[in-house]
């Protein structure tokens, strides 16, 4: 037994000091902190007004920036990465001075900035962004064609920021209250954005397609999607009254959209079930055709799956269960809510939208094919769990923790759900959560207190476990004599405490572990069996 433990203390030490050793860069900070240049200035509104030169790969365009000062300062930081180019910066009329630090831009401003007032900046830029490779995880624009030899266009651009292709604040904690996205495009081919459509200007060989967005959006989820696009759609009777749920889809693929993207209104009613209303009525639901696997950006869904069930045709479980779905459609949707409504402050705190999504997979088929559908489902993601590092990753930094905070995250909520031991009450704290934080940017911080409250139970030391350190804890146990059992958990930190349902010669029972030494008297001796929803380890001592 001291071995293991040895084992698992020589792990847990490689990962901490190879995170200490991790360097990072000013780049890293300006990216990643609330500088003083991002701070006094509260987004408003954008209007981003761009062109697309599909033969040259190249883009040409604004970004008119409404925003209310907070303080009284002078400078503020615009973000647009290389190799694209602010041309000019204008405040009423004004060009303004600018310098550039790599992917920032110190503006310095003339006018007088009063707290309270609202002020416009027009940022003019143009060049050939970043060309995606491996989409959607690499990011940048990705140039395409279809089967037709018609231009397929589109952005995708979470980890490596928004301002791959377009300037902005590029922060998560600062959500634009509403938007407005217009894009020109050879005639002939589409621009699919977020929100509604709400004007389109013809002629000149080209096309201008006026998107309005009147909810707050993350500015990770802006997108373009540009094609040769086809349009059929449905209303469905939500929660919050009729939803507008439309579809853009290459021509060739109407057809089998017509019959595949029925998982969209199944995923409608599963996630509205457990987590309340779909949380941008106002802009609508969109399922949009891309040239790459799939994003979440908000009312504006991207799907590459190939029109496959699982994901591309494989079940991440190995249940069989995930190939009951179209895991595109329901994961990337299911981050309307986590994600879109509740977002992180932070990208240290990017579980939230993955955990949280990851788990939405399950509750998808629970709520369609029974609990027990989404318990063998979840238990079998499992065996994609690395447990390398934290799923917390670095404040301040632009830095997300490990991948686990899928596969790991969903069973740690999963888990919560077993301890809770009461399904309606664990349903009202989901929808709770999106209640609470409505169009909101959160920490985890808020996030953990909001579901301890809810539970009547203080949960940090497991938050703790399972989100800030990489070791799954571990039930050891030993017969003293024939009718004393002694158990408690190792391979976790310090304090951990935390519930566990075992069943022992037959019998089921809670037993409240801790890192000290517990004892229960039993009637005989005899295997003790975990239940399987519980994500910990168990070892016998003999």
């Amino acid at each position: 037994m001291k071995f293991l433990q040895t084992i698992y203390l020589l792990l847990f030490l490689s990962v901490t000091i190879a995170k200490a050793q991790q360097k990072f860069t000013r780049a890293d900070t300006l990216r990643g902190s609330i500088t003083p240049e991002r701070a006094w200035w509260d987004l408003n509104h954008y209007h981003l007004a761009v062109e697309i030169f599909p033969e040259s790969k190249s883009i040409k365009g604004s970004n008119t920036i409404r925003y209310r000062v907070l303080s009284e300062q002078q400078v503020l930081q615009i973000d647009l990465q290389e190799p694209l180019k602010i041309t000019s910066i204008l405040q009423e009329g004004e060009k303004l001075d600018f310098k550039r630090e790599g992917a920032v831009h110190w503006v310095r401003l003339k006018k007088k900035q009063v707290p309270g007032s609202f002020e416009e900046l027009i940022v003019n830029y143009e060049g050939q962004p970043k060309e995606a490779i491996r989409p959607p995880w690499d990011g940048g624009i990705t140039w395409q064609k279809d089967s037709n030899g018609k231009h397929f266009i589109a952005s995708s651009n979470q980890g490596i920021g928004s301002s791959i292709w377009w300037p902005l604040k590029d922060h998560p904690a600062d959500e634009v209250d509403s938007l407005m996205i217009s894009v020109t495009v050879p005639e002939g081919l589409m621009d699919v954005s977020n929100g509604r459509l709400v004007g389109i200007d013809l002629g000149n060989g080209k096309n201008t397609y006026h998107w309005s967005v009147v909810n707050p959006i993350n500015d990770y989820g802006v997108n373009i999607n540009i094609g040769d696009y086809v349009h059929f759609g449905e209303k469905y009777a939500g929660e919050k009254g009729t939803l507008d749920m439309d579809y853009f889809v290459l021509r060739e693929n109407l057809e089998k959209a017509k019959v595949h993207f029925q998982d969209a209104r199944r995923m409608m009613e599963a996630f509205e079930h457990w987590f309340g209303p779909y949380p941008f009525y106002e802009d609508g639901f969109k399922l949009v055709d891309a040239p790459y696997l799939g994003m979440e950006h908000q009312s504006s869904v991207t799907y590459g799956n190939g029109y496959q069930m699982g994901y591309r045709g494989r079940d991440l479980s190995g249940t069989g269960w995930g190939l009951k779905f179209d895991f595109i459609i329901i994961h990337e949707a299911g981050h309307e809510w986590f994600a879109n409504n509740i977002t992180y402050k932070d990208v240290a705190d990017m579980w939230i939208h993955e955990s949280f999504t990851n788990y939405s997979e399950s509750l998808f088929l629970d709520f369609h094919y029974g609990k027990e559908a989404g318990q063998e489902y979840v238990r079998g993601t499992r065996m994609n769990i690395a447990n390398d590092r934290p799923i917390i990753g670095t404040y301040g930094l632009n830095q997300r923790g490990s991948g686990d905070m899928y596969y790991k995250g969903g069973n740690l909520l999963n888990m919560l759900r077993e301890i809770l031991n009461d399904d309606e009450k664990w349903r009202k704290i989901l929808r709770g959560l999106n209640q609470e934080f409505y169009h909101q940017t959160v920490t985890t911080l808020q996030v953990e207190s909001f579901i301890s409250q809810a539970f009547g139970m203080d949960l940090k030391p497991i938050f703790d476990q399972y989100l800030r350190d990489a070791r799954v804890p571990i039930l050891e146990y030993y017969y003293s004599d024939n009718q004393t059992l002694s158990y408690r958990w190792i391979s976790c930190l310090p304090n951990f405490t935390m519930p566990v349902d075992v069943e022992i010669g037959g019998k089921k029972l809670r037993i409240q572990p801790k890192t000290a030494w517990s004892e229960l008297k039993v009637q005989h001796q005899g295997e003790v069996k975990v239940d399987p929803d519980y994500y910990v380890g168990l070892v016998r001592m003999r």
